[in-house]
Formats: C-alpha cells, sequence, structure tokens
C-alpha cells in the first residue's frame, strides 16, 4: 500500500466516525442536564407577579381562540395583572367574532387589535402588537405565545418567578407536543423530538449558560429587556424567535428554560405540515448562524457577559446543522474503505454502529426519566426514531455473531471476493436515508401518500429532519422568497385536555 493510498485509509478511517457525532453530542448533552442543580435556578425563588401583557398574533385561528384565551385567564395569576392583546392579521375567518365575544365577557382583560393589511409574517404582526403594549407603562412584561398554544395552569407562575432576578431578561417554558389520543404517529415522533431538543436540550443549555432558542409560542420578556433590544422583533429572517434570544444574552441578560413550566402545542399531523414548519425553522437557523458568524466558538466573548461563544455550546450548534454532511461522508467514507480493505470496512462499520447503539440507548433511557408521561406515549417511535432499517442495522452489528450467519445461510452474503450488495447497501445507508426520507415527503401529493408512512418509519424521522435541512441550504443558496408557512391549526389540543 503506497503512502498516498495509507493517508486517504487514515482519513477516510477518521470521516468514517464522524458519523457518529450528533449523536454522542446528544449523549453529553443529557449528561449535563443532572448539573442543572448547580445552577440553582429553582430553589428560593418566591412567588413573583409583574404585570404582564400575553401577546397573541393570529391569523385564522377562530377554531382555538376561545379556549387559549379563557385558559390564560383561568391560570392561577392575580386577577389585575394579566392582560390578553391578540392582534388579528387580517383574518379572513370568524376570528374578529370570537375576539368581539371574548372581548364582551372579559372587559378590559381582553383586547383586539386588527391589522387590516396582514399577510408579512408574525415578526410584523408581533411589531404591531408590541408598539400598543409599550406605548404605556402598564405591562412590566410581555408573555409572547401562538394561538393554539395551551398553558398549564402554574406555567405563567413558574416562568414569572425567574424575572424577579435583574439579570433574567427573558424565559422559555417548556412546550410539548399536545394532540394525545387525538395525535398520530408523526405527532408521536414529535413528541419523542421535543423530550431530546426541549427538556433535555435546553437544561443542558441552562447549565452553559447559553440558551439557543426561546420557544416561539411561550416566551416572558421583561419589559426592559424588549426596549433594549429596541421594543421590535427581528423582521429580516424566518428565525425571529432565534435572534430575540442571541440579542437578549448579547445586551447581557440571561435566558432561563424552566422545564417545569410547561404548555401543551398542536403540532403538524402530516408530512406535507411538518415540512413546512421545519423548513422554515432550518432556513431560519442558517441564517441566525450567518448573521452570528463572529461569534462562534470564541469563549473570551464571556468577559463581554454572555456565553454564546462557548466551545460546547458551538458544537451542539455545528453537530446539529452538519448533520446531513457528516452522515453523508461517513457513508462514502466506508464504502471507499469497502471497495478498497473491506476487512476494515467492516470493523469501522462495526464499531461505528455500536457506539451509535450506545448512545442511542442512554438515549433513549434518559429520555424515559426526563419526562416519563410524555415517553409512555411515545415509546414505540422512540424505538424507531431512526427507521427501521437503522434499527435491524444497528440490532445486527451489535450481536454479529447471532445475525451474520443467519444471513449467510440466507444467502445474503457470501464469502467471495465480489461486492455484495447487501453489504453496498448497508454502508451507504446513513446517507441514502436522506433522499429517501425526501421521497416520503413527495409521496404526500400523489396517489401513492398511503406510502408515504411506511417509507418514513422505514428511514427515520431523523432523516427526515435532516432532509429538510438540506433542502434549507438549497433554498438559502438560492435566495429564496422568505415566507411564512404558517401551519394550520384544529383545536386538538383543546378538544384533547
Amino acid at each position: 500500500m503506497g503512502v498516498l493510498s495509507q493517508i486517504l485509509h487514515v482519513v477516510a478511517t477518521v470521516i468514517v466516525f464522524l458519523g457518529a457525532v450528533p449523536l454522542v453530542v446528544a449523549v453529553l448533552q443529557f449528561l449535563l442536564v443532572g448539573l442543572q442543580r448547580f445552577r440553582h435556578l429553582y430553589e428560593d425563588r418566591p412567588p413573583y407577579t409583574p404585570r404582564t401583557a400575553v401577546l397573541i398574533p393570529a391569523w385564522n385561528e377562530a377554531p382555538v381562540l376561545t379556549s387559549s384565551v379563557e385558559g390564560l385567564l383561568a391560570m392561577h395569576y392575580p386577577r389585575g395583572r394579566l392582560r390578553v392583546v391578540v392582534v388579528d392579521d387580517a383574518s379572513t375567518d370568524a376570528t374578529p367574532e370570537v375576539m368581539r365575544a371574548l372581548r364582551d365577557r372579559h372587559p378590559g382583560r381582553v383586547v383586539h387589535l386588527r391589522r387590516e393589511n396582514g399577510g408579512q409574517g408574525k415578526a410584523h404582526t408581533l411589531n404591531h402588537g408590541l408598539a400598543h403594549v409599550l406605548d404605556d407603562d402598564w405591562a412590566e412584561a410581555v408573555l409572547v405565545m401562538d394561538a393554539d398554544v395551551v398553558f398549564d395552569r402554574d406555567a405563567l407562575l413558574r416562568m414569572t418567578r425567574h424575572l424577579a432576578d435583574p439579570e433574567v431578561g427573558a424565559v422559555t417554558a417548556y412546550i410539548k407536543e399536545g394532540s394525545g389520543k387525538q395525535g398520530n404517529y408523526l405527532t408521536r415522533y414529535i413528541a419523542f423530538e421535543y423530550i431530546t431538543a426541549q427538556a433535555a436540550a435546553r437544561r443542558a443549555q441552562n447549565v452553559l449558560g447559553a440558551v439557543a432558542c426561546l420557544a416561539g409560542g411561550a416566551q416572558l420578556h421583561t419589559r426592559s429587556s424588549l426596549e433594549a433590544i429596541g421594543g421590535r422583533i427581528d423582521t429580516s429572517t424566518l428565525a425571529e424567535d432565534t435572534v430575540t434570544t442571541f440579542e437578549t444574552q448579547l445586551g447581557g441578560r440571561r435566558v432561563v428554560f424552566d422545564g417545569y413550566a410547561t404548555v401543551l402545542a398542536e403540532e403538524p399531523g402530516d408530512l406535507t405540515g411538518l415540512w413546512k414548519q421545519r423548513l422554515r425553522w432550518a432556513r431560519g437557523n442558517l441564517q441566525v448562524t450567518h448573521r452570528y458568524r463572529r461569534l462562534w466558538f470564541r469563549p473570551w466573548k464571556r468577559r463581554e457577559g454572555h456565553r454564546l461563544g462557548s466551545f460546547f455550546f458551538g458544537l451542539i450548534w455545528f453537530a446539529l446543522l452538519a448533520t446531513p454532511v457528516l452522515l453523508t461522508l461517513s457513508s462514502a467514507s466506508l464504502l471507499y474503505l469497502y471497495f478498497t480493505d473491506a476487512e476494515r470496512s467492516w470493523q469501522l462499520f462495526h464499531w461505528l454502529w455500536v457506539v451509535n447503539l450506545v448512545c442511542y440507548l442512554l438515549i433513549i433511557l434518559m429520555a424515559a426519566v426526563v419526562d416519563p408521561g410524555t415517553f409512555r406515549r411515545c415509546w414505540r417511535e422512540a424505538l424507531i426514531y431512526p427507521g427501521i432499517v437503522s434499527t435491524c442495522i444497528l440490532v445486527v452489528t451489535a450481536l454479529p455473531t447471532v445475525f451474520l450467519p443467519l444471513l449467510e445461510r440466507a444467502g445474503l452474503l457470501t464469502e467471495s471476493g465480489a461486492p455484495q450488495p447487501l453489504m453496498v447497501l448497508v454502508y451507504a445507508w446513513m446517507g441514502l436515508a436522506l433522499p429517501l426520507a425526501w421521497c416520503a415527503k413527495l409521496l404526500t401529493g400523489t396517489r401513492m401518500r398511503f406510502l408515504a408512512p411506511v417509507l418514513l418509519h422505514l428511514v427515520g424521522y431523523g432523516s427526515l429532519l435532516a432532509a429538510c435541512l438540506v433542502a434549507a441550504w438549497v433554498q438559502e443558496r438560492r435566495n429564496a422568497e422568505l415566507k411564512w408557512d404558517k401551519t394550520e391549526k384544529t383545536g386538538k389540543v383543546a378538544a384533547g385536555r
């Protein structure tokens, strides 16, 4: 073997294990969760009830507004210290009539603002409401939420207690997928995703002292913090909530995630709606990445009053954004090694998937501990979250002495030196799953739509999110229009309570 060939094999070996980076980083986040107690976020936090204006952007939200507003007013919070402001973004349904009835039932506590020229997006709608709320000095805090979100009775009290600390500028809650028994396989996938992406990841970010995003459906700000960032929400990106989160921390104010303040939200129940939502989120995150490009991996920025530049925070951020590239490169390296050194490729493949298996088992176990109630509802989807094919690969590579002889007897593996189609397929699977997930989304608009869930189960929900990220890269490169594709709501959360 020549020097160049040796170098290529070393490089390929390193690249193979990049395929495990997203899961390894996820496990590290879970391990940080246990350290949250040392941040003392919840101890000695007596009730604190600032005058709070709840700001709800609404476009054609008639099916959910009544339950949302009534639920807010029924929360455990002083009656005279809570107002609900609904900003009607030129709705064409019964939203005005619904709001008129609510305003009549709760005079002085419910405000209806209507924009006659709407359709510019959530950020513009919020800014219309913020201008009204900040026009007088009544509001000491502003809670921004979505119309379909249903708060637990004590959620706002749990959030506002952190604002007693003058260093805290904003607080976000744990948003759970809330369709319950009215949900389907897709909402259960989302429910498991939210345990990892919110309940665990944002607790870990509390430990790091840098929170990536205030959940758009439940973000509480102090008035002074909002005024410090200009009293307006950014309108130049599709990730206005993330920009607000970063700007709050860049201004020297802390952002806190309270995992005990829980709210329920209706999430998409079909692939078309999910794709639109996640494409918007992914494009927004790419825009944020570019906007704050001089911030990443600069730990000395801590001296400026924030920790957004820390190495671990950057690792978490980019491990997610780079997932499609890491998986594709890992598969390509395995295929190169397979055709040049089959024995070495099998050893690397075996250890890669053993690492993935250990990491994924840890994630499942820790998710069951972090939110046992939600996990009981979605444990089946948790087990096949990587996809049925990937789950089978995990099991086979963990116990090769048991399963490989069975595959040989079935004629799927041979001892000949010729390339074996099954091995080529398996080695390429991590990269191949992404375009197949995209195909599942495409099937939803055809007569073959009944095959979309089958294909998604095979390739995995995680592969769909990675494919969506690739689509976001493409749209950003093309400078596609910043379009707010709103997710339609049906009121399943309120109905399921």
